[in-house]
């Protein structure tokens, strides 16, 4: 029997439609004084540009919500605020009736998940205001329980960021954290480039301090870790190994094995979403040809090739012509284990998503999948 790669891959798209249209959005405040770098801060840890110029629209006298189409975030910056009291006030007020609105919704979609409060490290200092209003804010968010983690933007140097941070932490806030941040490369002078930092670290904090449901949202929209990609992908094949396991628990016979596609599929489509590309159905069915063609049985099962019996382990002949419960796991999780390493070459950008559909990307993705294989003999 042919295995259609065409009629898998629009399944898979249709997965990956649907995938996306239930995350949950995500809603963050943004906070702090003017020239902390805001805007930087948040173009590079989440994708599409969101704080282009010009963009959101105001939601109060001090706050703007910003948000695009497609991508399930929306930010609620606030206007850079001086040490005027009275701005500071009318700043805290607004954030305060902002989440306590938005949580009488009893709605996921638009309730604050989470406050970052940005404080300009090359300053060299936390201006006593900026903990009085940390402290406040900390009071109003008690019945609330927003995570408030505080981030050291410009954060040229370590030790001075380090030096910061410890006398922040040392005010016992009630903060998730405080996480050193240089959100771009600056160039220093001709000779050195300080590196960016620390954006992975503030995806792993929000990682800890957000609900589950906001998991996937969360790998989705962001683009500063590709290590919590991964972590959270990687999941997701734990869950569908563990379904193929359940599904080849008894012995498949190959007329049966239709029933692991949907778990296979299933699980393409999180990694898809987890990753944020836009994958196209050429690109799914090249990449389920190259799998297919390496393996034979990854998802339809009919006709077990000798040189792939031999990369599963504890399989020498298939018997009865029956798949077990093994080998429905070690397909279904090298399957997976192929497909984050193609969407890791493309956050990398050692490869883009086009090149996936050229014979370069399909030899590519026939060897990773071989590999992975290799790994569990």
């Amino acid at each position: 029997m042919a295995i259609d790669t065409d009629k898998m891959a629009q399944e898979a798209i249709d997965a990956i439609a649907e995938k996306i249209k239930n995350l949950n959005t995500l809603n963050i405040i943004v906070a702090g004084k003017t020239g902390v770098g805001k805007s930087t801060l948040i173009n590079s840890v989440f994708r599409d540009k969101l704080a282009e110029t010009g963009m959101g629209k105001p939601v109060t006298d001090h706050m703007r919500k910003i948000s695009k189409k497609g991508v399930p975030l929306t930010i609620y910056d606030t206007r850079g605020f001086e040490l005027g009291k009275e701005v500071q006030q009318q700043v805290k007020k607004e954030v305060v009736e902002t989440i306590s609105k938005e949580l009488a919704a009893h709605d996921i979609n638009k309730a604050i998940h989470c406050i970052w409060y940005c404080i300009n490290t090359a300053s060299n200092r936390v201006e006593p205001e900026e903990i009085e209003w940390l402290k406040d804010l900390s009071k109003e968010n008690q019945t609330t329980q927003v995570p408030i983690i505080v981030v050291l933007t410009q954060s040229f140097s370590k030790k001075n960021a380090n030096e910061l941070r410890k006398m922040i932490l040392d005010e016992n806030l009630d903060v998730v954290q405080v996480v050193p941040v240089l959100a771009e490369d600056y160039e220093i002078d001709e000779e050195y480039v300080a590196k960016s930092y620390g954006l992975d670290v503030l995806i792993h904090v929000m990682g800890e301090a957000l609900p589950d449901e906001l998991m996937d949202t969360l790998q989705n929209v962001q683009i500063a870790s590709l290590a919590e990609k991964r972590k959270r992908a990687q999941a997701a094949i734990a869950t569908a190994t563990l379904a193929a396991t359940g599904e080849g628990a008894a012995p498949i016979p190959f007329s049966d094995c239709a029933l692991l596609i949907p778990t296979q599929l299933g699980m393409i489509a999180s990694i898809t979403v987890i990753f944020g590309f836009d994958v196209n159905k050429s690109i799914l069915t090249a990449f389920l040809s190259s799998t297919l063609g390496a393996g034979g049985t990854t998802l339809l099962g009919k006709t077990i090739v000798s040189n792939l019996v031999k990369l599963i382990p504890g399989v020498g002949t298939i018997a009865g012509g029956a798949i077990s419960a093994a080998t429905a796991g070690v397909l279904t999780a090298a399957l997976g284990e192929a497909y984050i390493g193609i969407m890791t070459l493309v956050f990398n950008g050692e490869m883009s998503i086009n090149d996936l559909d050229t014979r370069k990307g399909k030899d590519k993705m026939t060897a990773l999948f071989r590999q992975e294989l290799e790994k569990k003999r």
